[in-house]
């Protein structure tokens, strides 16, 4: 298995994967991609607000903090 950013072990465990995240948040899926294997990658505070927005809809308990070093 590929190595996973906090986001993407995240999204393995609730059996989310690139494309269906995509469709959530309408970003294109190399972002997404980039989001979800490289830990060291930080996007933009907009990729991030609605990344945000999708997964506190499978967890409303979700901080940013949990999935980014911001």
């Amino acid at each position: 298995m590929a190595k996973r950013s906090k986001l993407g072990r995240f999204l393995d465990k609730e059996g989310y994967n690139i494309t269906k995240l995509a469709q959530m948040t309408g970003l294109n899926k190399n972002t997404i991609s980039k989001i979800y294997t490289d830990s060291s990658y930080v996007p933009s505070g907009a990729t991030i607000k609605k990344i945000m927005k999708a997964l506190r809809s499978l967890d409303p308990s979700k901080k940013t903090e949990d999935f980014f070093d911001i």
